[in-house]
């Protein structure tokens, strides 16, 4: 019998050609642009602090919208319908958060060489501990989204033949490419996801401007795309499934929306990319052009209904593959090729940033304040790299010994945890009213009812029991209604009100509060101003 990948030979060389072609500018990048030496967290894990708006909009573009974004939204759309439109406006709605939040982070930030979330918490609210929750909570739910990155790849190399559906060699390709990544991000740092991002964006806005023009030609029009997306899901139906929302799911999409938009720009990486800008004109600047990417989004979104029409059948009984699977059918298989590389090209962007993330933290917040805290800055940036390479391992142990899907009911979980840094984080950006002690009592709470409510949530379609979504059914509230609603709005609305009363009880008992490190000045800093107090941290 012919091997599977024999028939995909030509887009198995389209594919290696590009891949291998970014990875050797992931190696190059640590040449590119560099003001410093690679031992210094400020040039190692934000490029210097110096990028500008070309390159700050590429690396925000590639670490938002990631490779799982371009598979798993339209296969949510394959599956039921118009839900999977929630990440077009939840997108949208984080680039104003962005805009009035982030660009505070960054010039506190810059002001005082703060490197993660977690040190500004530590600044302002003088607490270890609340820092220490913080690091905790990003490092927990970044592993599971760098995790969905190799989730990414995978569909599109089980559509090439080259992963199987069992056996320890159906992973071997990953380990390659993660292995190759891993190479990259420890020479190169955040310069090489940032090199590498022009890249990818460029494939990914071909494909799709291709794909949008082809598909309705080869299938019969749009108006025939959503005529058999409708009468497929006629044909089964099932609660919330279709092409509009319902009575039911309606309040679940606003809430998840919502909820998502807050989730995403508390994430570490999100924080990682808005840092590593020259000052706080490119972060503006960046705000007011990434809508384009939703935009695109939005196109990318419409594939999944061009699968039904096409009659796709996922590879392995695997939704994620429906797009590569798409491409397989209807395109040439140079171009199939093409689009394959954009997925795995855009795996590699979000998830080198997220593991500098998430290995800053580890770093900063728990590293140097409880175990060195005379580290140089040599020494941290040895740790961050190291620690860098552990956290791709442990993401890739997700995808090798646990199921792609409960990979994914992960990362949901993963977006109802990072919510909890909100009131430290988000809120505390604009005020220091909090007490800290309240902050960390929020956060238990939340967290608490956030795991609580996950775990009422089945999975039937993949007979999880519990862990199985992120929308709960307002029954397993106690209320009569078949409406659903996001775990992580009410969980992060249970944190709030805990951290409120108690803010209130610990006022009125005359408890001590920590200080503040902060100044009012320090939120509106710029690169321009004169700040005696403080030497340009990329300078130093």
């Amino acid at each position: 019998m012919t091997p599977v990948w024999r028939d995909h030979l030509t887009q198995i060389i389209v594919f290696a050609v590009l891949f291998l072609g970014v990875s050797a500018l992931g190696f190059f990048a640590a040449r590119w642009r560099r003001t410093g030496s690679l031992d210094h967290l400020d040039e190692w894990g934000l490029g210097g602090r110096r990028f500008g708006t070309w390159i700050t909009w590429f690396l925000l573009g590639g670490d938002i919208y990631t490779a799982y974004t371009f598979v798993a939204v339209p296969a949510l759309l394959f599956a039921a319908g118009a839900t999977g439109f929630y990440a077009v406006p939840y997108t949208v709605i984080m680039y104003p958060l962005v805009m009035i939040a982030l660009v505070r982070l960054w010039s506190v930030s810059y002001k005082h060489g703060l490197v993660t979330p977690a040190d500004f918490v530590r600044k302002r609210f003088q607490s270890r501990t609340l820092a220490l929750l913080v690091a905790i909570t990003g490092i927990v739910a970044t592993m599971p989204y760098i995790a969905l990155q190799l989730v990414g790849i995978e569909a599109a190399l089980k559509t090439m033949g080259l992963v199987g559906a069992s056996g320890f060699t159906r992973h071997l390709p990953i380990l390659i490419a993660f292995a190759i990544l891993a190479a990259y991000t420890y020479s190169s740092g955040l310069r090489a996801p940032a090199l590498i991002s022009f890249v990818k964006d460029a494939l990914i806005y071909l494909v799709i401007i291709v794909a949008v023009i082809y598909l309705p030609i080869k299938l019969g029009g749009w108006g025939h795309i959503f005529n058999a997306a409708a009468a497929k899901f006629e044909a089964t139906p099932a609660p919330g499934d279709g092409i509009l929302l319902n009575a039911n799911n309606q309040l679940n999409y606003v809430t998840l929306a919502l909820g998502s938009a807050l989730a995403l720009f508390l994430y570490p990486h999100t924080a990682t990319g808005v840092l590593a800008s020259r000052d706080r004109g490119v972060i503006k600047r960046n705000m007011a052009a990434l809508p384009a990417y939703s935009l695109a989004l939005g196109l990318i979104a419409l594939l999944g209904y061009g699968a039904i029409a096409a009659h796709v059948t996922p590879v392995l009984k695997d939704n994620n593959t429906v797009v590569p699977a798409l491409f397989d059918g209807l395109f040439p298989q140079w171009f199939a090729g093409v689009a394959f590389a954009a997925i795995g090209i855009g795996a590699l962007v979000p998830a080198a940033i997220m593991s500098i993330a998430a290995a800053n933290l580890f770093t900063r917040n728990i590293y140097v304040e409880y175990f060195d805290k005379g580290a140089s800055p040599a020494r941290e940036a040895k740790v961050s790299k190291i620690v860098s390479l552990v956290v791709k391992f442990g993401a890739l142990l997700f995808v090798v010994a646990v199921s792609p899907q409960f990979s994914i009911d992960l990362q949901l979980i993963g977006g109802v945890i990072i919510l909890q840094t909100l009131p430290s984080v988000g809120v505390g950006l604009y005020t220091r009213w909090f007490h800290r002690t309240a902050l960390i009592s929020g956060w238990v709470a939340g967290m608490a009812a956030g795991l609580w409510m996950l775990y009422q949530i089945p999975n039937p379609a993949t007979n999880h029991l519990h862990f199985g979504g992120s929308a709960i059914a307002l029954t397993k509230l106690g209320l009569d209604s078949p409406k659903t609603l996001y775990v992580g709005f009410l969980a992060v609305a249970v944190n709030l009100i805990v951290a409120t009363l108690v803010t209130l009880a610990l006022r009125a008992a005359k408890v001590r509060d920590g200080g503040d490190g902060t100044s009012p000045e320090d939120y509106q800093t710029d690169r321009s101003d004169t700040t005696p107090d403080k030497k340009d941290p990329a300078l130093v």
